[in-house]
């Protein structure tokens, strides 16, 4: 009885060893999973109200051969590129087979070659969902170490969305905003990502942007600059008071030019026209491009005009 306890263990442990190592092996065959996709296609529903089925000869081991068989007995949704699609007709949309085999891992999972796509390109329906398309807020608290400051304002990429939803949600929305953003003690130019604060009831084309920021060490430069005047029509002779104003220079560390000498600054007389009290901002001309910001004072001019005899 021993013998045959001993022989029947011996049988199955070989069967075992020989299952396993038979599974272990690469096997061709050909694959065929039912296909729901997801795409961000302008003015179309997120998901496809259609399947299509994705037919492909794959190169596998024998134990992924049988997770295949078992996982693709339901749809798997495959998230597309909205590049991808052509349109066909109506609310239908293709995909070539071609641009399959980047997405073989979210159709067949890991540890799966495609030798070849033996299905037709792929179609979806798509329907139609009212949108419309708003600028993106950024919410951020944002601080500088002292002696740095932002060369520019905080980008966001992209800076607007598309919002989906009823006509009723969407009559008042005018802007889309970001979670809340905490910069602090910056030295150096940030980037990163930020999700969006998606309203009630919505869906949008987007879930995040990319910010970014250029932040730089500043030098100041004071100077006096003289407030001159242009455009001013023949025969007329418009005066400004004061006639200079302290006009401070937040400059790109190294300094490589004294903006002083290259930026000029003046009245328009079209500001002055359009003007009921005569109170005028002056603008700024030949501003070079290592200057970040400047500060003027007085911010607003008193400008008086008369007429030649």
């Amino acid at each position: 009885m021993k013998k045959w306890v001993q022989f029947l263990l011996c049988v199955l442990l070989s069967a075992s060893f020989w299952i396993v190592h038979n599974l272990s092996q690469n096997y061709a065959s050909i694959v065929s999973v039912p296909v729901v996709a997801v795409s961000n296609i302008e003015g179309r529903a997120a998901v496809s109200t259609s399947e299509a089925t994705a037919t492909a000869q794959v190169d596998a081991s024998g134990f992924r051969h049988l997770v295949l068989g078992r996982r693709h007995k339901r749809p798997v949704q495959v998230q597309f590129g909205a590049a991808e699609f052509r349109h066909v007709r109506g609310e239908w949309y293709s995909i070539a087979n071609a641009s399959l085999y980047r997405y073989v891992p979210q159709l067949f999972g890991d540890g799966v070659t495609v030798e070849n796509f033996i299905s037709d390109d792929l179609e979806f329906s798509f329907p139609e969902e009212t949108y419309k398309k708003v600028p993106v807020r950024p919410v951020a608290s944002i601080d500088f170490e002292p002696q740095y400051m932002a060369v520019k304002p905080l980008t966001l990429q992209p800076d607007s969305v598309l919002v989906y939803g009823e006509p009723s949600r969407l009559e008042n929305l005018s802007y889309v905003q970001t979670k809340p953003l905490e910069l602090s003690e910056l030295r150096s130019s940030v980037h990163g990502k930020v999700r969006l604060e998606p309203p009630s009831g919505v869906r949008l084309s987007h879930q995040e942007s990319i910010y970014s920021m250029e932040v730089s060490r500043f030098v100041e430069i004071r100077s006096e600059e003289r407030i001159g005047t242009r455009n001013v029509p023949a025969r007329v002779d418009l005066s400004v008071l004061p006639s200079t104003a302290t006009v401070v220079f937040r400059c790109v560390f190294p300094l490589t030019a004294d903006p002083a000498g290259q930026v000029s600054f003046y009245i328009d007389w079209q500001d002055f026209n359009g003007s009921r009290t005569g109170r005028c901002v002056a603008r700024c001309d030949g501003l070079p491009d290592g200057v970040i910001d400047y500060v003027i004072t007085p911010e607003v001019f008193d400008c008086l005009v008369r007429t030649a005899e």
